[in-house]
């Protein structure tokens, strides 16, 4: 295949999951700043922060339902136009938040449609993983295949940072101006990027595995019964490796926010900074440790990176402990920076190759969609449970980093090196 080809390709694959996670983290942002006041709006403030946070949880268990539909249109019509459709959705909604009426102006519909739009956009990233992360390794020459895999992993953290630097520019306005219409423009903007992201996808033809599966004839009538009668054992172990690298990234990311500035006095900035500076790491990490899993294996980068997960919990929490701002940022650096990057890189890759192509698109997808439903989702409001169990003890929350370890340890013990009809695999060897 032509450089200029693979090159579309991957920007393809990138942009798309890019975008996708833009418009995911963009909610969960203003959910905590705006949406309390303009959309649950409640007498008591916290039950509104409350419910604000639960329509951002709440895609994360429609998520697998977006997987099982888009994935079967992938295993069923092809990679290329569900990732159109999936984009197209996500796009689509996301503008619509940027244009709904508050409970101000049409009363009890307003957090019906927002729910409704934020179940859409679940829908939509539970389908668009997959794709993407397919459209890259189908793609991807056999030496290559790691590097490949690891290229629309870096949309979570490039979605992560879009938003968050989307958001600190419009945060420059006064706040009535943000409140009244600010917070609209960066979900009203995200239709350009969309726009871009169709345009590259349409330019790409659709990847030669599947177009091997058509060719002989093997399509599945219904992919979802044949993965779970014949491939169950794989989505098991992929829902099991999803765990470490789900549950720690949202205690890294998301939990870490609250943790650090209520309990531990850090400033809002301070936190903030220390979590980008480390999603900027890991973005430039992921492709490089992709990279190595093609020279030294997969499941080796990945038992690294989990076995280094387990090992820095402690001290994680006791350098944040010190409340001194330079090892927030050290201990955030290496937790989410260094440690999750060779995790986060090699998965989609794994995944990839325990399933068979004419399956692949929904196996992968309901090993990490349920993973994150289960471990992700969860993750912050275990970590906050634990806390106020324990009387504000981070021992708790140190153990449970350490078992989502194990958990993913377990699985990746069990894959089990494969051969397709499509294509020859060595995991690890």
């Amino acid at each position: 295949m032509e450089k200029k080809q693979i090159r579309r390709v991957l920007i393809a694959s990138l942009v798309g999951s890019s975008i996708e996670w833009f418009d995911y983290f963009l909610y969960g942002t203003v959910a905590a700043l705006v949406f309390n006041q303009l959309f649950f709006v409640n007498e008591d403030p916290t039950v509104g922060l409350l419910l604000s946070y639960a329509s951002f949880a709440l895609a994360f268990f429609i998520r697998p339902f977006g997987g099982v539909i888009f994935s079967h249109i992938g295993d069923r019509i092809g990679r290329k136009k569900t990732l159109v459709l999936t984009l197209s959705l996500m796009g689509a909604a996301t503008f619509a938040m940027g244009i709904l009426p508050t409970y101000q102006a049409i009363g009890i519909w307003a957090p019906i449609l927002l729910i409704t739009l934020r179940l859409i956009q679940g829908l939509g990233i539970g389908g668009e993983w997959g794709g993407a992360l397919l459209l890259a390794f189908e793609y991807a020459p056999e030496e290559k295949r790691g590097l490949f895999g690891a290229i629309p992993q870096m949309g979570v953290t490039i979605g992560m940072l879009l938003g968050t630097i989307a958001l600190s520019i419009i945060s420059l306005l006064p706040e009535g101006s943000f409140i009244t219409w600010g917070w609209r423009v960066p979900f009203l903007m995200s239709a350009l990027l969309v726009i871009f992201g169709l345009w590259i996808r349409k330019g790409i033809d659709e990847t030669p595995a599947f177009k091997q599966v058509k060719e002989s004839g093997e399509v599945p009538k219904l992919p979802i019964v044949e993965t779970l009668k014949n491939y169950w054992r794989e989505v098991l172990i992929a829902i099991g490796a999803k765990v470490v690298e789900t549950a720690p990234f949202y205690i890294f990311s998301t939990f870490v926010v609250s943790y650090a500035t209520g309990n531990l006095g850090y400033s809002r900035t301070a936190t903030l900074n220390a979590v980008m500076i480390a999603t900027v790491i890991t973005t430039i990490l992921i492709p490089i440790m992709g990279r190595l899993s093609d020279q030294f294996g997969r499941r080796k980068m990945y038992m690294i990176g989990a076995i280094g997960m387990a090992l820095f919990a402690f001290p994680y929490f006791w350098m944040l402990q010190q409340q001194n701002v330079v090892l927030l940022v050290v201990a955030t650096v290496i937790g989410l920076g260094i440690i999750w990057a060779p995790i986060t890189a090699v998965l989609g890759t794994m995944f990839s190759e325990i399933f068979d192509a004419k399956i692949r698109y929904t196996g992968i997808s309901l090993g990490y969609q349920i993973g994150a439903a289960l471990a992700g989702g969860t993750a912050p409001l275990v970590a906050t449970a634990l806390l106020a169990t324990f009387n504000n003890s981070y021992v708790p929350v140190a153990i449970y980093i350490i078992f989502t370890a194990i958990i993913s340890l377990a699985a990746i013990w069990a894959v089990k090196t494969r051969k397709h009809k499509q294509m020859d695999v060595s995991l690890n060897s």
